[in-house]
């Protein structure tokens, strides 16, 4: 597997974001990223079911896609991606591999499950794109990302909810920690001006991301750092549960031609908002 996504890591590098793109043209996209699980009580993880019917039949479609569907999506393109495997269908594998790699790491964001997403309800707006953003586009280059080998996943349904639970306990300490650290700093020492691109924008301090990632001790590196483990993980076993073909066969076969042609087109959707389906995703 190490030979094939090697082979293969320009294309997932670059269409990873490809979700996010998305968003700004398929009104469905949204409620892929996150869940809001508080929205469903105290008690959620014991009340909300974990199987997608069972969900809808208790909730309604339209309820659980306000709230967000992140895990029961990834559930989706995992059995997409495993069918991939099975037809040896590299194009599909890349396109499928990329796009799940993203929703995965999304769920490992403490505040993609939560209503309270951006700070919003408790006078912190910007705190989203200052933990999952700022604080490691600051300090990602010193993070050690090497994670050890991968491992099958038993049970997606269960580890998919677990990355949520998991997710959803740091939820507190990542609006706490702000909260307080902010109580001590003033204004012009919490934000900064910088120059991106031809625009000069408000940031947070390169000294206040220090300070807020010192109290988190190491948090977005570790919420990271599980995020590349449950991502191979779930490669892998999507490969396993496939039966285990030969990737040494795949490796020679070279991304199409309609791929190419797909990524233009979809170079060309970015710009004109028109979305790009594959035909199971109607």
């Amino acid at each position: 597997m190490i030979a094939f996504y090697k082979k293969n890591i320009d294309y997932i590098t670059k269409h990873a974001v490809d979700p996010d793109r998305r968003r700004y043209s398929n009104p469905d996209e949204a409620a892929r990223h996150y869940i809001d699980i508080d929205h469903y009580g105290a008690n959620a993880f014991d009340s909300v079911p974990h199987h997608w019917k069972d969900a809808v039949k208790k909730y309604s479609e339209d309820t659980l896609k306000t709230y967000g569907i992140v895990p029961w999506y990834v559930e989706t393109m995992m059995y997409r991606l495993t069918q991939s495997f099975k037809e040896g269908n590299v194009d599909r594998i890349l396109y499928l591999s990329a796009n799940i790699g993203h929703y995965i790491g999304d769920v490992h964001v403490p505040l993609h499950t939560t209503e309270n997403y951006n700070g919003q309800l408790t006078n912190q707006k910007g705190i989203h794109g200052f933990w999952e953003s700022r604080v490691p586009e600051l300090f990602a280059e010193k993070w050690f990302f090497f994670t050890g080998r991968a491992l099958f996943v038993d049970k997606v349904n269960d580890r998919i909810w677990q990355i949520v639970k998991e997710s959803h306990a740091a939820k507190d300490s990542v609006l706490k920690v702000e909260s307080e650290l902010s109580a001590y700093w003033s204004v012009d020492k919490k934000y900064s001006f910088e120059k991106k691109g031809n625009s000069t924008v408000k940031v947070y301090s390169e000294e206040y991301s220090s300070a807020y990632e010192k109290k988190l001790n190491g948090m977005v590196e570790r919420r990271m750092r599980q995020s590349i483990f449950d991502v191979g993980s779930f490669w892998y076993t999507a490969w396993v549960n496939a039966g285990q073909p030969d990737l040494d066969r795949l490796l020679i076969k070279e991304v199409s031609d309609s791929l190419k042609t797909a990524e233009n087109e979809t170079e060309k959707m970015w710009k004109t908002g028109k979305e790009l389906k594959w035909h199971d995703e109607e």
